[in-house]
């Protein structure tokens, strides 16, 4: 496997624990309002993300730091042309994280209520706008012979990019419900599992569809395997989960996500960016990444990065990997 090829396998993976790890905390985000019944409840769910939220922000800057530095005409084409969606996922997230900081800062209902609209709104932004770009990226944007946008910002809007949006927002849903039934106790860990049961199937429509628009439309024959591995694992989990195996459903939905992300850049191989407007002005792998000297350099610093980031936070999961609950949440104090 040569260099360019194995930065396109990584950056796939870094989207792929991007997608799992922001993914569930996207979920809890988004299901804050309706989970979380009481303020008390909705700080438990909360909680559970809490010392591990920004972390996990941390895939989605690895994967734009990667594409740059491996794939400079890649990053340049997809960035340019999803700018605005872009910087308002970057609006979406900022707001997300001064929500968590903030909502506790100052004991009054409303307070706290208005920091909650936040969370939610910017939970389901997020994945809504990393669909949307990343369903767009893989089924093409109109790029011309130099690689640049031709028509305004809006042409990134398709009905598989539509589709991809909505997959990631049901995906995420799905995915934050089953790490709720994994990680609560009591009456939360009972509310998250029935809504995964009773949602799972209509929540995976849209990922369904996608994997078939997908293989249907740029897919190869090897490509139907993990389709089919994505569609076992997804109904798998949702089954290990009615018989209260929340471990292994998490771990399955995971498994999907992988199958899900395997078929979605098997189907963009081997090119980076699809062009719309002709085939041959598409973005090719082997033309847009960086020297052998670019690619070698990054190759020798993530061999030695990446086990560190992954010890530290894989660490930070096993401190915090017990479940809590309503007991385990102190009351407010005003400040003095």
């Amino acid at each position: 496997m040569d260099l360019p090829t194995f930065w396109f396998c990584v950056i796939a993976l870094l989207w792929l624990g991007y997608l799992f790890l922001e993914g569930f905390d996207f979920g809890v985000g988004m299901l804050l309002p309706i989970l979380g019944r009481k303020d008390v409840e909705r700080r438990v769910l909360i909680n559970t993300i809490g010392p591990v939220w920004d972390g996990n922000e941390v895939w989605l800057i690895v994967a734009g730091g990667a594409m740059f530095a491996a794939f400079p005409g890649w990053y340049a084409s997809l960035f340019s042309t999803a700018y605005l969606p872009l910087l308002l996922l970057l609006v979406a997230l900022i707001g997300r994280g001064v929500a968590f900081e903030y909502r506790g800062k100052v004991d009054t209902d409303r307070w706290r209520r208005n920091w909650d609209r936040v969370i939610v709104a910017a939970s389901w932004i997020s994945p809504l706008v990393v669909g949307l770009v990343l369903s767009a990226n893989v089924f093409g944007l109109p790029l011309d012979q130099h690689g640049d946008r031709v028509g305004a910002w809006w042409t990134i809007f398709s009905v598989p990019s539509i589709v991809g949006a909505l997959a990631v927002c049901g995906f995420s849903l799905l995915h934050g419900a089953v790490f709720l039934a994994l990680k609560t106790e009591g009456e939360i860990r009972e509310r998250a599992r029935r809504f995964a049961l009773r949602m799972g199937v209509p929540l995976l429509l849209p990922v369904i569809a996608l994997l078939f628009i997908a293989q249907l439309s740029e897919g190869s024959t090897w490509t139907w395997v993990p389709l089919v591995i994505a569609l076992v694992s997804a109904l798998a989990g949702l089954a290990r989960l009615y018989r209260w195996r929340d471990g292994q459903a998490f771990a399955l939905q995971g498994i999907a996500l992988a199958a899900v992300v395997v078929t979605l850049f098997g189907a963009l191989w081997p090119n980076v960016i699809p062009s719309t407007l002709d085939a041959a002005w598409s973005l090719p792998i082997a033309e847009t990444a960086s020297s052998p000297y670019t690619l070698t350099v990054i190759t020798w610093v993530a061999a030695f990065g990446t086990p560190a980031v992954l010890i530290y936070q894989g660490w930070t999961y096993w401190v915090f990997r017990k479940r809590i609950g309503t007991k385990h949440i102190p009351p407010i104090h005003a400040p003095s």
